[in-house]
C-alpha cells in the first residue's frame, strides 16, 4: 500500500503545549504541570497525539472546503457521526460508534433537536485511521521550570499560583495511507464494518464506486484527492497548543521530511536526533541508510523542509548532503508540503 510518511520537528521556546492539570505535593494547590514521560536519562516533556489530531482537526476545520464531522453525546460517551460519505475528518481520522440501544437513549436522542440531521446507526460502525500520527516527544530530556505568579489585581492578599513550561523540540511521526483515503469496507469484521445498512444505501444513493469482490465502496479519485490534498494544506499551517496566551508558541512545524513510499514502514524516524547540548542534529549517516536500504520502495522524493533561522548549521548540513543526492529537495515546511502535494496531483494512480 503508497503512504505519504512524514517528520515533524516542532520548536518549542518557551513553551507549555500540553498539560496534565494539578499537581499532587505542591506547596500550592493550583500548581499546574506539563506531560512527561518519565525515563532513565530524565523526563521527555511530550504533547499526546490526541492532543496534535486536535490540533489538526481544529485548523482544517477553518478551511471552508473541509467538512467537519459534527459531535453527539450521550451522557458519559461521545461521537462522531461516523459517516465517512459526508464528513472528511471521518474517512480520514476514524471513528468507533455504538450507540446505546437502551430506550431511555433512544429516547434522549430522538427528543435533542440538535440532532435532527444524525446518520442513523443501526449496526456498530468502526474505522481505522488511514491518517497516523505518532506522540511528539523533546528530541532530549530536560526538567520542566516551574514558573511561579500571582494574582494581584483585585483588593486583599494576591492569590499565588504556578505552571511549568519548557523549552525543546518536540518531534512526531506521521503517516497517509493513500488507498485507505476515500474507501469504505463493509465487511463484518472489527475495524473494517465502516459503513452499516444506513450507509450502504447512502453509498449506493451517491452512486459510489463499488467493488463487490472487497466488499467496498469508494468517492471518485478526484474527491479521495481533494480530501488527502486538504488535509496537507492544513498540516502546513498547524495552530493549536496549550497556555498559548502567555507562551505563544508557533505549532507549525519547523522542519518536515516527507516522502510518498510504498509500505507503511518510516523511513525518516532516525534522520534527526539530539546532540549532545539537547540541540537538533541531522545525521546524514541515517538518511544515506534509508535511501540505500528503501530507495526501491521510495516513490517520490524527499522533501525536506527546514525554515531558515532554526539550528541553522544543520539545515546547511542538509543542504550539503542534498547536493549529491539529487532525490533530496530543501526548501521552507511550507514549500516541501505543496511540493508534495504537487506529486499527489501528478501521480492520482497512487491512490489505486
Amino acid at each position: 500500500m503508497t503512504h505519504v510518511t512524514g517528520l515533524l520537528l516542532i520548536d518549542a521556546p518557551a513553551s507549555a503545549l500540553n498539560n496534565l492539570g494539578q499537581i499532587e505535593g505542591e506547596r500550592y494547590d493550583n500548581s499546574t504541570g506539563v506531560k512527561v514521560i518519565r525515563a532513565n536519562d530524565g523526563p521527555y516533556p511530550y504533547v499526546s497525539a490526541q492532543a496534535f489530531r486536535y490540533w489538526l482537526r481544529q485548523t482544517l476545520a477553518t478551511d471552508s472546503k473541509w467538512k467537519s464531522a459534527p459531535i453527539y453525546r450521550e451522557e458519559k460517551i461521545a461521537y462522531t457521526d461516523a459517516n465517512p460519505i459526508e464528513w472528511w475528518d471521518d474517512d480520514l481520522f476514524g471513528y468507533m460508534r455504538a450507540p446505546s440501544k437502551k430506550e431511555s437513549a433512544k429516547a434522549k436522542r430522538d427528543a435533542d433537536a440538535s440532532r435532527a440531521g444524525e446518520t442513523e446507526t443501526t449496526d456498530t460502525v468502526t474505522r481505522v485511521a488511514p491518517f497516523r500520527v505518532s506522540t511528539l516527544v523533546s528530541i532530549a530530556p530536560l526538567r520542566p521550570t516551574s514558573d511561579y505568579g500571582v494574582m494581584s489585581r483585585q483588593e486583599g492578599f494576591p492569590v499565588p499560583h504556578e505552571h511549568q513550561f519548557y523549552r525543546t523540540t518536540l518531534k512526531g511521526l506521521f503517516s497517509l495511507n493513500l488507498q485507505q483515503c476515500g474507501v469504505f469496507s463493509y465487511k463484518q469484521k472489527t475495524g473494517f464494518r465502516n459503513l452499516d445498512d444506513v450507509r450502504i444505501n447512502l453509498a449506493k444513493e451517491k452512486k459510489l464506486n463499488l467493488n463487490e469482490a472487497n466488499k467496498v465502496y469508494s468517492l471518485s479519485a478526484d474527491e479521495r484527492l481533494e480530501r488527502v490534498v486538504t488535509l496537507f494544506e492544513g498540516f502546513a499551517r498547524l495552530e493549536g497548543g496549550a497556555k498559548q496566551s502567555i507562551h505563544y508558541t508557533d505549532v507549525a512545524p519547523t522542519v518536515v521530511a516527507l516522502g510518498i513510499t510504498k509500505g507503511g514502514n518510516h523511513i525518516f524516524g532516525r534522520i534527526i536526533g539530539a546532540n549532545g547540548d539537547g540541540l537538533p542534529e541531522f545525521k546524514e549517516n541515517a538518511l544515506e541508510e534509508a535511501l540505500r536500504v528503501f530507495g526501491d520502495d521510495l516513490l517520490s522524493n524527499v522533501y525536506i523542509g527546514w525554515v531558515t533561522g532554526y539550528a541553522d548549521t544543520e539545515r546547511e548540513k542538509v543542504i550539503a548532503f542534498a547536493e549529491k543526492e539529487s532525490r533530496i529537495k530543501v526548501s521552507h515546511p511550507r514549500e516541501a508540503f505543496k511540493a508534495l502535494i504537487d506529486d499527489l496531483k501528478n501521480n492520482p494512480n497512487w491512490l489505486d
